[in-house]
């Protein structure tokens, strides 16, 4: 699966890399990055939790 972040949405809250992180990470400013693009197992379970807890709705899988 797929991972990617909508930089226009994303305020930096930093839910996705805390839930996350081996997934997510921050860039310098806060807003969330992506560290690993695909993933399956252990990652997707990551990346769908940082997905589901984005007030934005800036984290889609595919």
């Amino acid at each position: 699966m797929h991972v990617s972040v909508d930089r226009d949405l994303c305020t930096g809250h930093g839910r996705c890399y805390v839930l996350g992180p081996d997934v997510f990470d921050a860039d310098e400013s806060g807003y969330c990055v992506v560290k690993v693009s695909e993933v399956d197992g252990d990652l997707l379970e990551q990346a769908r939790i940082g997905m589901n807890n984005c007030p934005e709705d800036a984290i889609k899988i595919s």
